[in-house]
């Protein structure tokens, strides 16, 4: 099943309702993270906070994108990225085969 079949675009109300909640849980992911009491040399710890401090980036511009007009819009291939795409994983950048090609 493909997840490039593009819908209507995302409605900026949604989109920001959907990174604020995923914003939300990750910073929550994060705190529970810092509160485990294990030693800050904990490489999977560390790896662990690394990605959840990434992926909050990664929110941050998916906020960015809303405000000047991009998000949804694929930075690969400049294509809709499709809505169910974007209710999945509402930061993603790129669509589904544009993603592929980049990792």
């Amino acid at each position: 099943m493909s997840l490039d079949i593009t819908r209507a675009e995302p409605h900026p109300h949604e989109a920001r309702q959907r990174l604020e909640h995923t914003r939300s849980s990750r910073l929550a992911q994060l705190q529970a993270l810092k509160e485990t009491g294990q030693s800050p040399d904990d490489y999977l710890l560390s790896e662990q906070k690394t990605a959840m401090e990434r992926t909050l980036k990664e929110i941050e511009e998916a906020f960015a994108r809303i405000e000047n007009g991009t998000y949804g819009t694929c930075l690969g291939c400049a294509k809709p990225i499709p809505a169910e795409r974007l209710e999945i994983l509402p930061y993603t950048r790129f669509c589904v085969a544009c993603q592929r090609r980049a990792t």
